[in-house]
Order: structure tokens, then C-alpha cells, then sequence
């Protein structure tokens, strides 16, 4: 049972981080003098329901089940429900894309804030193009990781020059290529 309250606490964590809940939701101590016994009734009553794996439990990992556990608690009903979904739609995984998915969330926690914000709004960005552009997108990045990893890594460099580039080297790279069409942003100027 231990594995399963790491994996769930994991998966707790995950679900708020990625579904954006963790920014709206106070953040609690994690220092090491941090309280890592429950502080409640509610939070009691967790602990009394599983005496056996809470004593498995190192001081860190107590501090991390009462963490999430106040972030739960503090969740709207249907944010509970999309996260309970969420971790059944985990749970059916097979193993092998269980295990991926739990190593993503370790990069993940060790991605620094200010680029995990980022990814949160370049995300929700996404989420808020029309259905037929997040297919195309996401076709091009299939399409993307069918390449041979040393095709990845020439286009990646490709796209950090032209990232660097200004409008009018972009405008003058796209004639010398014979690439006519203007990009939508560049129309304007």
C-alpha cells in the first residue's frame, strides 16, 4: 500500500499542478520543521483509516499525503471529480505508460517555477485553439517524433535560430526559400 499513497499523492500533485489548481490553492510549509502529523479532524481521520501505511511513511512523504490532502480538501466538488478521472484514466494505463507518466511528473517537479508557469499559459493557449488547429498541431508533432532523434535535434536548432531571428531576416529567409506566404503576424507591419 505504501507505493499506492506515493503514487496517489504523486498523481494528486500532478493533476493540480497540470490542471492549473496548484497557483489557486494556498501553498503550505515544506521546510523540515513543518508539522508532518495531522493538524485535524478530518485530517485524523485520513491517518486513522490507513494506521499501517501512514506508519511505512517517512517524515517527507507524511508532509507530502497532508499537503495534497489540504489541496484536496480545499478542491470545488467537480475539480475532485476531474482529478478522481484523471487518476483512473491513469490507473488503466499499462504499466509501461504508467511508468512514463510518472517520470514525466518527476521532470515536471523539478522543471523551476517561473518555466512550469509558462508551460501552464502556453497550455491554456493551446486549449483555447479551434479543434481543427490543435489537430493540425498535434499531427505535426506526431509527424515530428517519427523523425530520427539527430532530424529532431538539426530542426530544434532550425527553430531556436529562427526564434532568434527578426521579422524582416524571417521575411527575407522565407523569399530567399520561396516561401510567398506572409506569416498572419507579420502582415500587419
Amino acid at each position: 500500500m505504501t507505493g499506492r499513497i506515493r503514487i496517489a499523492s504523486a498523481l494528486t500533485v500532478a493533476a493540480l499542478i497540470l490542471c492549473g489548481f496548484a497557483s489557486a490553492v494556498p501553498a503550505y510549509a515544506q521546510s523540515p520543521a513543518a508539522s508532518v502529523e495531522p493538524s485535524n479532524d478530518a485530517e485524523r481521520a485520513l491517518v486513522a483509516q490507513h494506521p499501517n501505511e501512514w506508519a511505512q511513511l517517512n517524515p517527507e512523504q507524511r508532509q507530502r499525503v497532508l499537503e495534497n490532502y489540504r489541496r484536496w480538501q480545499s478542491m470545488r466538488p467537480e475539480d475532485r471529480q476531474r482529478v478522481q478521472q484523471n487518476f483512473q484514466t491513469f490507473r488503466n494505463l499499462p504499466p509501461e505508460e504508467r511508468k512514463r507518466v510518472l517520470e514525466g511528473l518527476r521532470r515536471w517537479r523539478q522543471l523551476p517555477q517561473a518555466q512550469r508557469e509558462e508551460l501552464q499559459q502556453d497550455y491554456a493557449r493551446y486549449r483555447g485553439l479551434p479543434p481543427d488547429q490543435r489537430e493540425r498541431m498535434m499531427k505535426r508533432y506526431r509527424q515530428f517524433e517519427q523523425l530520427p532523434p539527430e532530424q529532431r535535434q538539426r530542426m530544434l536548432a532550425n527553430w531556436h535560430r529562427w526564434q532568434q531571428m527578426t521579422p524582416e531576416q524571417r521575411r527575407e529567409a522565407r523569399r530567399r526559400l520561396g516561401l510567398w506566404r506572409q506569416h498572419p503576424r507579420e502582415q500587419g507591419q
